[in-house]
C-alpha cells in the first residue's frame, strides 16, 4: 500500500475522506478568501502572494485573454464546436494549437529577457538571437504598431519597482531591447513577459500562464459559436475557394 501511495506523491494537494487541502491549506479557509489568481500562485508556487503581487498577476492574467478569431487557437476551438464537439473537447483543440509560434513567445521572451539581465549587454544579446532567428520574442504584431496593451502592463511594472515589490531588471531589459529594435514594438508576450519574469515565475510557466489566460476567450468563442447553429465551418466561407497551385 505504502508503495503505490508513493507512487503518485504529492504535495500540491491532498484529498481524503471530508478532507480538501490545496498545498497544505484546507479548502474552507479559502474559498471566499481569496482570489483566482492567488489560487494560481497557490497551487505553483507553494505559498500566497502578497496583494500587490496577486494584482500584478491578474493584470497580466487579464490582458491575455482574448484576441479575436483571427487567432488560430480561437478559430480552431470555433471550428471544433461546429463539429459537433463539446466545450471540453473545443477548448482543448484550442488550447492544442498554443505551440512556440502562437503561444509561446512569453516563455521565449522571459529567456531573452533573462539573458540580458544575465549578460548586461542588450546588443550582444540582441544579436545572437536575431542570428538564429530574425523574430524576436515578444517584439512586433501583425497588427498592432502599438500594441494597446503594453503600456498598461509595463505601467504597472513601473509602479511596483516603485513600491519595492519587484525588482525592475526585466522591465530594464525589455525597453532596452525596444529601443535597440525600434520602431519594432513590444507585443503582449513581451508585456506579460516581463510580468511574469518580474515575479519570479520559470519561463516555462509563462506559456503555462498564458494558456489559463487564453482559454477564457477560447471558452467564450466556443460557447458563442455554439449558439450559431453552423455546421462544419471550415476556415474561409464557402464562397472562397483555395487557389489551385
Amino acid at each position: 500500500m505504502s508503495e503505490a501511495a508513493d507512487w503518485w506523491a504529492t504535495a500540491v494537494s491532498r484529498i481524503e475522506p471530508d478532507v480538501v487541502e490545496l498545498r497544505g491549506r484546507p479548502i474552507q479557509d479559502l474559498i471566499g478568501r481569496i482570489g483566482l489568481a492567488e489560487m494560481i500562485w497557490l497551487m505553483l508556487r507553494g505559498d500566497l502572494p502578497d496583494p500587490r503581487q496577486a494584482a500584478l498577476l491578474e493584470a497580466a492574467l487579464v490582458s491575455s485573454v482574448d484576441h479575436g478569431p483571427h487567432a488560430p487557437s480561437i478559430a480552431a476551438a470555433r471550428m471544433a464546436i461546429t463539429c459537433g464537439l463539446g466545450l471540453n473537447n473545443a477548448v482543448a483543440t484550442g488550447v492544442n494549437l498554443l505551440g512556440d509560434v502562437h503561444g509561446g513567445a512569453g516563455e521565449q521572451c522571459v529567456e531573452l529577457l533573462e539573458e540580458v539581465a544575465r549578460d548586461g549587454d542588450a546588443a550582444a544579446v540582441v544579436a545572437r538571437w536575431r542570428a538564429r532567428d530574425k523574430y524576436l520574442p515578444g517584439f512586433g504584431h501583425r497588427f498592432h504598431s502599438h500594441d494597446p496593451r503594453r503600456d498598461p502592463l509595463l505601467g504597472l511594472v513601473a509602479e511596483a519597482v516603485a513600491a519595492g515589490v519587484v525588482e525592475g531588471e526585466h522591465l530594464r531589459a525589455a525597453l532596452a531591447v525596444e529601443e535597440l529594435i525600434a520602431p519594432v514594438p513590444m507585443n503582449i508576450d513581451g508585456a506579460t513577459a516581463v510580468v511574469y519574469a518580474e515575479l519570479g515565475f520559470a519561463a516555462p510557466l509563462a506559456r503555462g500562464l498564458f494558456v489559463l489566460s487564453r482559454s477564457v476567450g477560447i471558452l467564450a468563442h466556443a460557447w458563442e459559436e455554439a449558439g450559431q447553429g453552423r455546421r462544419n465551418k471550415g476556415p474561409m466561407p464557402p464562397s472562397i475557394l483555395p487557389t489551385w497551385l
